[in-house]
């Protein structure tokens, strides 16, 4: 996909708040001193007087956002994931969740891909802790277009939300006229002999590895799953009766996020055959986003190798 138009998710939540910024006087914008990390300074340049840095403070950032929320603001708390999702867990389940406020969360620089950052950046962890919060909605999007579109579907929802944006440029593979709703997937590309439900920037790996598995003679039908949690259950079990052989794919750990939500799903609907790829229960470490992909089996050619096996 070297032809493809690149952006980082975060380029583009960015944007997508400034857009909206323009048309809602209600929408505000929290950081922890990350603006330029996180791009909302985007946001901060078009409207300083509605962005507010809390400072390296993520726990008082959410409950600033709590309060600001129930005067009827809509805040866009924004932070890396490492930090909104886990350093503040306690304040986004106690003073968003808790209270059920209308709260968005825009977490930055999650999973492996945040490169040389390192270990104590790289978040694989945050689906499995916003999954737990009782009405939570879980996003991760999965290339610019989407991500625009989930920002402006997170402000029209009312009750809280977690977005996942990534640091590094991926693929845009969707028009301008891509329809997104929240808990709905979509299928990218059709197939019967297995399916690829994918979240993330795992999405394109997903397209790349069902292209490969084409010339082999394999139809792999590519499911993209931006909302997480609400999980779109109809399109996951048609795909299990269709298909007969599941594989996910995340930039997280295998444990609590996607992978195990549609485990859950077809282990109480539909018993059908998975496999799940993702950081198998292990921490990352330092060095350049594409290589720690591949070492940590987040690529096509993994795609293509666990569904050969398959």
């Amino acid at each position: 996909m070297a032809d493809v138009k690149k952006i980082a998710t975060r380029e583009s939540y960015g944007n997508a708040l400034k857009a909206l910024g323009a048309e809602h006087p209600d929408l505000v914008v929290l950081d922890a001193d990350l603006a330029g990390a996180t791009k909302t300074g985007t946001f901060q340049k078009a409207f300083p007087e509605r962005h507010i840095d809390c400072g390296i403070a993520e726990c008082n950032l959410i409950c600033v956002a709590a309060g600001m929320a129930t005067t009827g603001l809509v805040p866009f708390a924004s932070s890396f994931a490492m930090f909104a999702a886990g350093r503040a867990f306690e304040q986004v389940r106690n003073s968003i969740g808790y209270p059920h406020l209308n709260v968005k969360i825009g977490a930055t620089h999650g999973g492996i891909s945040v490169g040389e950052d390192g270990a104590s950046h790289q978040c694989c962890e945050d689906f499995a802790l916003m999954r737990t919060i009782p009405g939570m909605v879980v996003m991760s999007p999965s290339d610019d277009v989407e991500a625009r579109a989930c920002v402006k579907a997170a402000y029209e929802h009312v009750g809280p939300v977690y977005m996942r944006f990534g640091r590094a440029a991926c693929p845009v593979f969707h028009s301008e006229d891509y329809q997104f709703e929240i808990g709905k997937g979509e299928v990218v590309c059709d197939g019967s002999d297995v399916a690829i439900i994918a979240t993330g920037i795992m999405v394109a790996e997903a397209i790349e590895a069902a292209k490969a598995l084409a010339a082999d003679g394999i139809s792999a039908r590519v499911i993209n799953i931006c909302t997480i949690k609400p999980l779109d259950e109809a399109l996951v079990l048609q795909a299990a009766k269709d298909c007969g052989k599941i594989i996910t794919a995340e930039e997280h750990s295998v444990i609590g996020g996607l992978g195990e939500a549609v485990c859950g799903l077809l282990a109480e609907k539909l018993p059908t055959p998975v496999r799940r790829i993702g950081v198998n229960d292990e921490f990352g470490h330092s060095g350049p986003a594409a290589a720690l992909l591949k070492q940590f089996g987040l690529s096509a050619e993994h795609i293509v190798e666990v569904a050969k096996s398959f």
